[in-house]
């Protein structure tokens, strides 16, 4: 198309080129590759879908959201687990932050979070520094919670003292 437009328009082409140079289109151009570089930070989570059924051990470095079914135990320091609404768990947990939509049976410990939300529900003690349960959630078993750093201290000195503050914080809870 320039060729055609080359003998006639000789004065508008030096123009043309002189307008992409000013605009500052590259410098635009990099905050929308960082919003797609934000993406891949929260893109980094497997997925189990729905019809998958995993038994054994699950461990990784990355977020794991389960639709499917999984017996073992789950193991993410650092990360998240969350169990979709039609996620079926039977599994002992542990990740930095848990978020429970489907159903959990089993014990579940969070470095940061619990949070049980209106159609989910979990059978098993919880070890967390913080937990929500919403209204119309389903738990029942133990709570216990941590204060940031005391996690591996206070484990060792007053696991009697704790074992019986558990048997007494056992309870059934049905919002």
């Amino acid at each position: 198309m320039w060729k055609p437009n080359q003998p006639g328009s000789s004065s508008p082409t030096p123009s043309e080129p002189v307008r992409p140079a000013a605009p500052t289109t590259p410098s635009y151009e990099p905050p929308r590759s960082s919003a797609p570089a934000a993406q891949p930070a929260t893109a980094d989570q497997a997925t189990i879908g729905k019809s998958l059924i995993i038994k054994g051990e699950v461990t990784g470095s990355e977020s794991l959201y389960i639709d499917g079914k999984v017996e073992g135990s789950i193991n993410l320091p650092g990360n998240r687990v969350t169990v979709g609404r039609n996620g079926q768990v039977t599994a002992n947990i542990s990740a930095r932050e848990i978020v429970v939509l489907g159903k959990v049976k089993g014990n579940v410990n969070a470095s940061d979070r619990v949070d049980i939300r209106s159609e989910g529900s979990l059978s098993g003690d919880v070890v967390a520094q913080r937990i929500s349960i919403e209204d119309g959630a389903f738990f029942k078993g133990g709570i216990d919670i941590r204060k940031p750093g005391s996690e591996k201290g206070s484990d060792v000195k007053p696991n009697s003292v704790a074992a019986a503050q558990q048997e007494s914080a056992k309870a059934t809870i049905t919002v």
